[in-house]
């Protein structure tokens, strides 16, 4: 008797893919086992002149047990996410940490670039965040992502 190639296409739905116990419905629709949602959310500009800048809401949300709240929500500007890649850049030599969105001269507090900077923000902190290497050996991730008195000067 031969055995079918896991590769090859079923001819029947009535096969189950998987052998084993079904799921139970507590199983289906608890909590997974770990998670982590974040947001960026709710642009606000502050200042007049070349003093205007954008800053920007991160809600975060998980059971990892790196992170020390389960929820959590705080605010920071581009600036400070220029400073939290540095630092993650310097802290963590095994992760290729990726780019931010780039930085906008002209426009730069029009909606759209601004909404495009939000999205772009929102990336950058799934990735980084979601890194198993990152979630247990950095220090300044759960600080930037959770503490509402993070210091860029504290990290440099």
């Amino acid at each position: 008797m031969t055995t079918p190639s896991p590769f090859a296409r079923s001819t029947s739905f009535d096969e189950p893919r998987l052998s084993g116990r079904t799921q139970t419905i507590e199983e289906m629709y608890s909590v997974p086992e770990s998670f982590l949602e974040i947001e960026v959310r709710n642009p606000q500009t502050h200042g007049f002149g070349r003093k205007m800048f954008t800053d920007y809401e991160i809600v975060t949300k998980t059971n990892i047990p790196a992170f020390k709240l389960r929820h959590s929500v705080v605010r920071r500007r581009y600036s400070d996410f220029e400073a939290f890649r540095d630092i993650l850049e310097r802290e963590s030599t095994r992760v290729n940490i990726p780019p931010l969105p780039g930085k906008v001269f002209t426009n730069r507090f029009s909606d759209e670039v601004i909404e495009s900077r939000r999205e772009g923000l929102e990336r950058f902190l799934t990735v980084v965040a979601g890194h198993p290497l990152l979630q247990t050996g950095s220090k300044v991730l759960c600080a930037f992502l959770q503490d509402p008195a993070w210091d860029k000067q504290m990290w440099l």
